[in-house]
């Protein structure tokens, strides 16, 4: 009995005893809550350096270039207000040479190649041309004849001051002189103009512009006519967009309008408008609208692209358009990723109608900020992983 009564007291105590560690383990976490929480209060600011606020994407301009993220900056004007045109670049009229034989004659000498580079005066080939010579003939006269007459000017010039001779006969050499100096000019302007070398023999082909050899017709030991086109010079520095507009729309456009480039790889470029064709091409029954770029990166004469024309008067609208792959679907809402100094910002837009690749954003956005283009999806997915990761 006693045994039983000992066996009962010891099982209390031991259930007793559990009791009261259960209870100070308990007791011991619920005091040390605070002191955890402050520990992920402490880390709370570096997790939120590391990760930064929800929606958060940290690439700097290096990082988001070598994935291929393009930018472009948001200017206001729906679809509406936006003129949508095929361009082609050309160089402006001072930006390409054409050199062409001055004579008929054979090349002899080729300086410059298909892409070389040339300055302007450079002699790009050489001809050897009877012209050439007789010119040079021509020129060696006339400045031998130049030399008799203002000999003899000066001769009879000290003979009229002694008295010697009548006035007559010094005005005689006066007219001579004048004569001879007129034909000697011309002479040495037709040597020039066709760059006589000075022994006679051959004729240059001079490059009128600094640029690159964009076409080389000439080839060695070829007799070519005058007037033949040999070499074509273009100054990549000097280019110009040609948009073909249909006449409605060419007549909302106005000098000093803006536009916006598009370039392979998502890129854009910044143009203005600087005039418009009054008439319409016969064939397209379109005009044309010659674009300025504010920039000549990734331009190249004869490439093709498509131009975004924006009209001052469709200017005021309150919409925006940006490229639809700029408009990403992430947790049932749609965003687009603004750049900021540190990286990009997904902000929830809210979207409406799309054409031409484009769609427009009715509230979300404001001119002036600056989103991702293309590569936006990349944005997307680094999004995602962080948010798995968080």
């Amino acid at each position: 009995m006693e045994f039983a009564t000992n066996r009962k007291t010891r099982i209390a105590a031991v259930a007793a005893g559990a009791l009261v560690l259960a209870g100070g383990v308990f007791l011991g976490r619920t005091a040390l809550a605070p002191s955890v929480a402050e520990t992920q209060g402490e880390a709370g600011p570096e997790t939120k350096k590391d990760h930064g606020p929800e929606g958060f994407v940290e690439m700097d301009a290096a990082r988001a270039k070598a994935a291929g993220i393009a930018t472009e900056t948001v200017q206001a004007g729906g679809l509406g207000a936006e003129i949508l045109a095929q361009g082609v670049v050309a160089a402006t009229p001072e930006g390409e040479a054409v050199l062409t034989a001055r004579a008929d004659g054979a090349i002899v000498r080729i300086n410059r190649r298909l892409g070389d580079f040339v300055r302007a005066g450079e002699v790009v080939a050489v001809m050897e041309s009877r012209d050439a010579a007789s010119i040079a003939s021509d020129r060696s006269t006339a400045a031998a004849k130049l030399a008799l007459a203002r000999s003899t000017y000066n001769r009879e010039k000290r003979l009229f001051e002694a008295r010697v001779t009548a006035r007559q006969d010094l005005e005689g050499a006066q007219a001579a002189l004048a004569e001879a100096e007129a034909e000697a000019r011309r002479a040495q302007g037709a040597a020039s103009a066709l760059k006589v070398s000075g022994d006679g023999r051959s004729l240059a082909v001079v490059s009128l512009i600094s640029g690159r050899v964009t076409k080389s017709d000439a080839k060695l030991g070829s007799y070519v006519l005058a007037g033949t086109e040999l070499f074509r010079v273009s100054d990549p520095n000097r280019i110009q967009i040609n948009a073909s507009v249909l006449a409605a729309d060419a007549r909302r456009i106005k000098p000093g309008d803006t536009a916006v480039i598009e370039l392979l790889g998502g890129e854009t470029v910044s143009a203005v408008v600087r005039s418009t064709t009054p008439s319409l091409d016969p064939e397209s029954k379109s005009a044309t609208i010659v674009l300025q770029s504010q920039g000549t990166a990734g331009l190249t004469p004869g490439q093709g692209l498509r131009v975004r024309i924006k009209p001052a008067a469709g200017a005021a609208s309150s919409t925006i358009a940006l490229p639809e792959e700029a408009v990403q679907s992430f947790e049932g809402r749609d965003v687009v990723f603004v750049r900021t100094a540190k990286g990009f910002q997904a902000a929830n837009v809210t979207t409406a109608q799309r054409s031409g690749g484009r769609i427009e954003i009715v509230e979300g956005l404001k001119p002036g900020v600056v989103v991702a283009t293309k590569g936006a999806f990349l944005l997307k997915a680094e999004l995602g992983k962080g948010e798995a990761e968080h």
